[in-house]
This record gives structure tokens, C-alpha cells and sequence, in this order.
């Protein structure tokens, strides 16, 4: 990968950021001919597209809020990811207990309207439940005051693996990129337009520049910070675009919510929405919406967070689960946008939904939006490339039926995402990940050493972390676990790279994902 980046040849097309939304980009462009490079400054799905809720939705907050022709595309593109990644996403029924007489009907209606505009592609009809129903379903349920239920059906998937699928389906396809390597400076031509970048290989320190007709920055919730060295090329200061909120999940067992359906609040004590979602036998119990200023790569929960998750899941939940109770604990940036301030000095509603801006010096910048929508919001970013002539107009789009790495042999999938993780994560390619030396040997957590091998081989894998964050999504579930078989691990990482495998920083990152705010 790194020798492509010596080429004389300027690129197509350069992303800055292995986020969902540069790896979806490079997927696209590949797969429409360009000439695509991604760099990464750490790993790919580092950020915040490792640290969802894991779920694949149409947004039924969108559809309170009027939002119809969001709540349509999601419902679409859902459809599309469960179709093209079916060992990586799966239809997830999720159960609304009602403690009120009004709510049942309400917020059925609403749900019912949800499986209208799914049409086709509905996962599964919304149904109402009595009590006893309610109680089978979420069999740890608080039954004082409960008057039924509404279920409906979504999507759920494992976010840190589907980014990798699109790192190596983008390579398929003539994709060249690399983690560990971050963008330095944006190089400008000598009217000041952005025609490259000049990157540094993260491991070694190696300088390379990159030649590019076009580049994308899709950095997430650090746009501003590639955005800054345009504006410094043209002495200019522009208004930020992100205003970063945070996320906090907490992972309990498996005992707090048995079964395979989910729990969803869609109005807390303070507005919020709680899920208890079932995901690789364990439970996540989250999330929280609270801006937040500094952006680090591992960002802290606030006490007050973590007692609104346990507090409210007490609410809801028999046997509440408690601190002591808690496996692990992680937080995702969202980069919501802020939109600019009017000529009255006002700043309208913050979005959630995704934004494309194209600078005077043609650096192509995208940020907000989901995961969902991540095919949807590559092929708005292609567009805007190609309409401010940044890229000739090549093929049409054909990523709504191209199908992962993992699913391209067409066969029928066993889910397993409710159990521990194992083969089925792998899709088509278990067979072959099972052929490798390792595989009878348990590491633990539902790891074998020929899974470290085939993270390390063919899916990216540099460091510990890598294996036991995104590879496996060990650290994730039970982070005492994955400190425990951390040197295991760190040994066959480092027989296969030859590199450091940063066996200490995961030791300390474990522990950052057991400590708990006082």
C-alpha cells in the first residue's frame, strides 16, 4: 500500500479519515473507477464509527420530529446494508414498555407509520403487547404499573467490523489505504487550490506526498482541524462546523435483559431516549447526548452520565444492574453540524443530518450523518465532487447491490450477534479463517489465535488494540477479558508483523475502559 503512494501519477481522488464515511467513499469512487487513496491517522473505525449504539435504523425520532424524508432514506439504506453485509447486520425486534394509558396508542400509531414508509422493506410488523406478553418478551421487565407494550423491528450490526469490510471490499476494487498515517499539511497549487496532501507514515515517521485532483476530508468530528490548514494556505479563519456531543454505553451481562429482543425508552426522565440492546452476549445500556469541547481519540464519561444510565435503567429494569455490575465502559464523539450564524448573529438548530461544503480552495469537506446512511451520503459527496468539476463523471453508483467481503459467495448466513462473537462474523470467509494455524486454540472471549493471525494478515491489524477493539470487539464487551488475554495476543501480533505491538498502551486503555467516573 505504501509503495502506491510513490506514484507519479496524481490520484483521482484522496480521503483523509478511515471513518464510515471515508471508507464508504473510497468503496464508492473504487468501484466507479477512480484512482482512490484513504489515509488514517491511527486506525480505521478509531473513532466514533467503533463506538455506536450498534444500530441500523430508520430514525424513529426523525419521524416525531416531521423528518419524513430522512425516516425514508435511512429506511432504504437499512435495507441495503442488511442485504450487502447480511453476516454483519441483522433485523433486531425491539420492545417499548408503556407505564401510561396514553402510550401504547401513541406511540404505536407513530410506529405503524414507521412500517408504512418502510413498505418492502419492513422487517417486521409492529405489534401490541398485554402485559403477560410484555413480560415474555423483556423477562427482566419492572412489571409495577405496566400496562403492555408496542414492538417494533430495526436493524443492528457490528459497526468496528463493517468498516473493516469496507476497507478490504474497497481494496477489491483498486482502493489503496492505509492506517497510521495521518495528513501533516494540505498541499495547494499556485492558485491555492488543494491538490494534495502531504502525509507521515505513523510507525516509521516516513514523509509522503500525495498528488490528488481531489480531496476529501472526512475526519468526522476533527474536520475543523484539516479545514484550519486550508484556511491558513489562504489566510482565512472560518467558522467551525461541529459541534461534538457525546455518547456514553455501558456493557452489563447478559442476565440484566435475557432473550434476543431490545428494550427502548423513547422518553426518559429528562427527554432522552434509553436502549438496553442484546449485542455478542453481553447487554448495552446507553446512550447520552452532552456536548463536549476537548475531542480525544478516548473520550471520558461524566459521573453524571453514567448515573443517568444506571438511574434510568433502574427505572425500567427488575434487577437493576449497578457500577459493580459493569464490563465495560465507552464513549463516542458525534459530530453534529452547526449550521452557520445568520446575519443576525443567530445559529439555527444543530443537525443530525450530514453536510457537504466545498471551500474556495476545493477542499471537499463532510461531516454529521450516520451509519446507516453512510452509502448514501458517499454518493452525495461523489456528487458534489463532480459538480464543482473536481472529478470527471465517470460510472453511475452501483454500491446499492455490491456486496461485502464476507458475503460475496451469496450463501445463507447464521446470525450469532445476540452470543458471543465467533466464525459468523467472518461470513463466507469462516472456512478459511478456521484453515489457519490457531484454530482450536481459545484465547477466550470466543478468540482464537488463527482469528489474531487473519486480523493481522488480511484485515489491517498493527497493534493489540486493533485486534481487541475492532478485530474482536473484546475491549468493547468485557475489558478485564481482554486485559487478561491481552499477552496472548500481543505475542502472536508481534511474530507476525515484527513490529511492537503496544502491548503496555492497551494495558492502560483496558483499564481507562473499566474506570468508572466517582
Amino acid at each position: 500500500m505504501f509503495s502506491q503512494l510513490e506514484r507519479e501519477v496524481p490520484f483521482d481522488l484522496a480521503i483523509i479519515g478511515g471513518g464510515a464515511t471515508g471508507l464508504g467513499l473510497a468503496l464508492d469512487a473504487a468501484n466507479r473507477g477512480y484512482s482512490v487513496v484513504l489515509i488514517e491517522a491511527a486506525d480505521f473505525a478509531k473513532g466514533t464509527s467503533s463506538r455506536s449504539t450498534k444500530l441500523v435504523h430508520g430514525g424513529v425520532r426523525y419521524l416525531a420530529q416531521g423528518n419524513i424524508s430522512l425516516v425514508v432514506e435511512a429506511l432504504h439504506e437499512r435495507a441495503t446494508l442488511l442485504h450487502n453485509a447480511p453476516h454483519l447486520a441483522r433485523a433486531l425486534s425491539f420492545v417499548m414498555p408503556c407505564y401510561r394509558f396514553w402510550e401504547q396508542p401513541f406511540y404505536g400509531l407513530g410506529l405503524l407509520m414507521y412500517d408504512l414508509l418502510a413498505g418492502r422493506r419492513s422487517l417486521g410488523r409492529t405489534r401490541f403487547h398485554g402485559v403477560a406478553a410484555t413480560q415474555s418478551a423483556l423477562p427482566n421487565i419492572n412489571t409495577k404499573g405496566l400496562k403492555g407494550s408496542v414492538q417494533y423491528w430495526d436493524g443492528q450490526f457490528d459497526d468496528a467490523r463493517l468498516a473493516i469490510g469496507l476497507a478490504r471490499t474497497a481494496a477489491q476494487q483498486g482502493a489503496t489505504l492505509i492506517n497510521y498515517c495521518r495528513a501533516v499539511e494540505l498541499l495547494h497549487d499556485a492558485e491555492n487550490r488543494v491538490n494534495g496532501i502531504l502525509a507521515q507514515d505513523v510507525e516509521t515517521g516516513l514523509p509522503y506526498t500525495i498528488q490528488a485532483k481531489c480531496v476529501v476530508n472526512a475526519t468526522g468530528v476533527w474536520v475543523d482541524e484539516i479545514r484550519q490548514f486550508d484556511d491558513e494556505a489562504r489566510g482565512e479563519k472560518n467558522q467551525t462546523m461541529v459541534a461534538p456531543s457525546q455518547g456514553v454505553h455501558v456493557v452489563v451481562d447478559r442476565e440484566f435483559l435475557p432473550g434476543d429482543q431490545a428494550l427502548i425508552v423513547p422518553h426518559t426522565s429528562d427527554g432522552r431516549v434509553l436502549f438496553a440492546v442484546p449485542w455478542l452476549g453481553k447487554v448495552i445500556l446507553g446512550t447520552t447526548d452532552t456536548p463536549r469541547q476537548d475531542l480525544s481519540l478516548e473520550p471520558e464519561p461524566f459521573q453524571e452520565e453514567l448515573a443517568f444510565i444506571l438511574r434510568e435503567a433502574g427505572k425500567y429494569l427488575h434487577r437493576a444492574p449497578t457500577r459493580a455490575d459493569i464490563k465495560s465502559i465507552w464513549v463516542g464523539l458525534r459530530p453534529l453540524v452547526k449550521p452557520p450564524t445568520d446575519a443576525a448573529g443567530n445559529t439555527k438548530k444543530i443537525s443530525r443530518e450530514h453536510t457537504v461544503l466545498v471551500s474556495p480552495g476545493h477542499l471537499v469537506t463532510v461531516t454529521g450523518g450516520k451509519w446507516t446512511t453512510y452509502r448514501a451520503m458517499a454518493q452525495d459527496v461523489l456528487k458534489h465532487c463532480i459538480d464543482a468539476k473536481l472529478l470527471k463523471e465517470k460510472n453511475p453508483c452501483t454500491t446499492e447491490q455490491l456486496l461485502l467481503v464476507g458475503a460475496q459467495s451469496g450463501q445463507p448466513v447464521e446470525h450469532s450477534m445476540h452470543e458471543r462473537p465467533g466464525l459468523a462474523a467472518y461470513g463466507d470467509e469462516g472456512d478459511f479463517v478456521s484453515s489457519l494455524p490457531g484454530s482450536e486454540q481459545q484465547l477466550g472471549g470466543g478468540l482464537t489465535v488463527a482469528m489474531v493471525r487473519f486480523a493481522v494478515r488480511y484485515e489491517y491489524a498493527r497493534t493489540v488494540e486493533d485486534v481487541l477493539a475492532r478485530r474482536s470487539r473484546l475491549l468493547f464487551l468485557d475489558a478485564r477479558l481482554a486485559g487478561s488475554i491481552a499477552p496472548a495476543v500481543s505475542a502472536i501480533v508481534h511474530k507476525e508483523t515484527g513490529k511492537d505491538p503496544e502491548l503496555a498502551a492497551f494495558m492502560v486503555l483496558a483499564a481507562h475502559y473499566t474506570h468508572l467516573p466517582d
